[in-house]
């Protein structure tokens, strides 16, 4: 329960933080005295899918140590279908003053809920706008630069690759995860025009999000095709990639956390969203008396919120003049040289 409670503390100031209107709220006497009030609920996967979820809890933790808020945390169940409840018991909460929504499959119930609750600061994590609605005043989408991060994955893949094949895994087919599959394909395409990328996906709902088993199974099938590196982007599912390229002796790109701890020594790269960076971003916002709703926050390559991981762990794995490669072409993709364009999926 201690750790429930710490975690929908941070998740509340998260919220703040992130969202985007022209007229930033007054911070509320709790917030000025640090007893802001934080409600997390997570997306499919829940805690310790050490991906997606695992960081929204560290940017808690974090916010936290150095804040000293308190947050409590909820998981849906199965496919999630009790989000929607999970999210409206947290608003209803009177200790509560910010509601975090961990997930593209949020959107459209944190929406409806931020209006209902017109008092209470909303954020949505990898938030899908519906065309058309714009977004209540206290409600903050949250959203990454995933495509450009994934044009710089595939340009490591493409001229890591010495088999010319590359894989690519998703976990639940949606407007967001098919964007790290195209620029993914495109970075690979651009460094590398012979090279072939064999493309699946885990599901169609929530729950391929949490299916390690479907994961490695189509993982070991590329692997047996012929590729020599896998990116997936498939929350708790991936690790079922990960184990595939340990038995396998082949390489993997893994998504939102540095996952090279998992299999030292095959995770070439990691496509990260630093949603914990983001979220201590957004509580400082709150604490600050700065949160803006209404909007969608982009969070991307150019001051690396979205960035690929590269260290002293994985440098051998890159090879001679790769890093500097991939670093110009980050440069290019700032300056508009090469264009790759961040389209927000919308409904």
């Amino acid at each position: 329960m201690n750790r429930l409670f710490r975690f929908f503390l941070a998740s509340v100031f998260f919220l703040g933080a992130c969202s985007g209107s022209s007229t930033p709220e007054k911070s509320s006497s709790r917030a000025e005295a640090g007893n802001l009030r934080v409600g997390l609920v997570f997306d499919v996967g829940g805690l310790g899918d050490r991906s997606f979820n695992d960081s929204a809890y560290h940017g808690l933790e974090l916010a936290k140590e150095k804040h000293g808020i308190s947050f409590i945390h909820s998981e849906p169940s199965g496919e999630g279908a009790d989000r929607e409840a999970a999210l409206r018991q947290m608003a209803a909460d009177p200790d509560v003053d910010l509601v975090i929504g961990v997930g593209l499959l949020f959107s459209d119930d944190i929406t409806a809920i931020a209006r209902d609750f017109p008092d209470k600061k909303f954020v949505c994590i990898d938030y899908i706008p519906k065309k058309g609605t714009p977004l209540p005043e206290n409600l903050s989408g949250v959203v990454f630069e995933e495509k450009r991060g994934s044009f710089l994955a595939g340009a490591v893949a493409g001229l890591v690759t010495k088999t010319n094949t590359v894989g690519f895994i998703g976990g639940m087919e949606s407007g967001i995860i098919r964007k790290f599959e195209t620029g993914f394909t495109e970075g690979v395409k651009y460094v590398n025009p012979e090279a072939t990328v064999i493309p699946a996906y885990i599901g169609m709902t929530g729950s391929a999000f949490a299916n390690p088993a479907k994961g490695k199974e189509l993982a070991l099938g590329q692997y047996a095709r012929g590729a020599d590196i896998i990116y997936e982007a498939a929350g708790a599912s991936g690790m079922g990639v990960i184990e595939a390229a340990r038995t396998t002796k082949k390489l993997v790109i893994c998504t939102d956390r540095d996952q090279e701890p998992d299999a030292p020594g095959f995770v070439l790269t990691s496509m990260v969203k630093t949603i914990d960076r983001a979220v201590l971003k957004c509580v400082e916002d709150v604490l600050a008396g700065t949160f803006r709703g209404g909007a969608v926050r982009v969070f991307g390559i150019g001051d690396r919120y979205t960035d690929y991981v590269y260290n002293d762990r994985n440098s051998a794995l890159f090879g001679a003049g790769v890093h500097d490669r991939v670093e110009d072409i980050r440069r290019k993709i700032l300056s508009g040289v090469i264009a790759v364009e961040e389209q927000a999926p919308t409904e």
